[in-house]
């Protein structure tokens, strides 16, 4: 059987773990069964999982959307960085209680996935390190009022799902939260604007005023002299330039080198990059999280075009895609001092033009949505394994990053 069979068998989604300092300290891995008749092999998905998530590497929770998919894994002997969501029917099956244990012996991070609508085996009950609880189904929310009980799972630390507002989130922490499923971006910029703690900050204003300069082919002495005034982001974009993700045989120890190695066109995308992740506010790390993979992700989805300036202009797009709500500006505002080509400002701005279907798409993984990402491949005209592969490729060159 084809090692890549099961790509063309499932549909990808991911989002973050984040805790109470906003740091993101996981990520989950969706993974959608396509066709029921199907029996996806967990061993393909754990190799997929490896080339992304090595056993040396950051921790991943893989949620299966799928009873016997997540049965063959349960039983496959899954790398001990490799944390498994467990839906809580399955948990209080006595016929998996061998196979948790298993897991729980060999060091994997285990989690219940709903609230039980049946009791849950007591000798099982402590292989779970988390519980997850959707917002919509927590009764800490009303047990103080109602007074019910908490039930047997209140006692394991719980991550919170389907969290929508920043109000939410920090409801959710203040009730005991170690960390909650993805972010409230779109709540982000007006709760950022009330706190007062965003805003353009002086490290964003000087690489603003690079992407002008590179933009516009100055000579390598005037932008050095733009960059010599924050040395923080100049060591920040070396490490970046110098990444497994940007694939040079060759270190490039100066900012004058950099521009000799990759001319302006390749250097602008990683100044956009440096643009997407220079924010101080701490509600601001889930979003650089989110705009670093939108922009490699956008960048894959058109890698087989072999058109170099699409690619690039596919990246910048994607992570800029979120600079409004780190500037607290709108687009149409915001792109009168960032040049950017035509095709990303209408994008950006108009919500139209060639990427816009693209956008669809890689907002349909992060949304974990299986009918969205059905409808945005449909229109691009690409195939569940071309769309998977540029998932874990971009998952991938994200973690080589950072």
């Amino acid at each position: 059987m084809n090692d890549n069979a099961i790509l063309g068998q499932v549909a990808l989604g991911y989002s973050p773990f984040i805790d109470k300092s906003r740091a993101i300290t996981a990520t989950r891995l969706t993974v959608f069964p396509l066709r029921p008749e199907l029996s996806p092999d967990a061993g393909q998905l754990l190799r997929a999982v490896a080339g992304v998530w090595p056993e040396t590497g950051g921790r991943v929770s893989l949620n299966v959307l799928s009873e016997s998919l997540l049965h063959d894994l349960m039983n496959a002997q899954p790398a001990k960085n490799l944390m498994i969501e467990i839906p809580s029917f399955m948990v209080s099956d006595p016929a998996n209680v061998e196979a948790i244990q298993n897991l729980r012996l060999a060091g994997n991070t285990l989690l219940i996935k709903g609230r039980p609508v049946q009791e849950i085996p007591r000798e099982i009950l402590p292989c779970f390190t988390y519980s997850i609880v959707d917002l919509s189904e927590d009764r800490r929310v009303n047990e103080a009022l109602t007074g019910a009980p908490a039930g047997m799972t209140r006692s394991i630390p719980h991550v919170q799902a389907g969290v929508r507002t920043l109000t939410d989130l920090d409801g959710s922490f203040n009730r005991g939260a170690v960390a909650v499923l993805g972010w409230p971006i779109d709540d982000t910029l007006s709760t950022s604007a009330k706190s007062g703690k965003g805003g353009p900050q002086t490290d964003l204003t000087v690489i603003v005023e690079l992407i002008q300069k590179v933009d516009a082919e100055e000579p390598i002495e005037k932008i050095e002299l733009t960059l010599k005034r924050d040395p923080s982001l100049a060591f920040k974009l070396m490490r970046y330039i110098n990444s497994p993700a940007f694939g040079l045989r060759v270190e490039v120890n100066s900012f004058r080198h950099a521009v000799m190695m990759l001319g302006y066109q390749r250097l602008k995308r990683w100044l956009a990059l440096l643009l997407s992740t220079a924010g101080q506010d701490p509600n601001l790390k889930p979003v650089m999280f989110s705009a670093v993979r939108r922009g490699l992700l956008m960048e894959e989805l058109v890698r087989s075009s072999g058109d170099e300036e699409m690619r690039n202009e596919m990246f910048i797009c994607g992570v800029f895609s979120l600079l409004d709500r780190m500037f607290q500006q709108p687009f149409s505002e915001l792109l009168k001092s960032i040049p950017v080509p035509e095709r990303v400002y209408q994008a950006l701005v108009e919500e139209s033009g060639p990427y816009q279907p693209y956008f669809n798409l890689v907002r349909a993984v992060e949304d974990e949505s299986l009918y969205d990402f059905r409808a945005a491949a449909d229109a691009l005209l690409m195939s569940v394994s071309e769309i998977n592969r540029a998932v874990l490729t971009a998952l991938t060159a994200a973690a080589q990053i950072e």
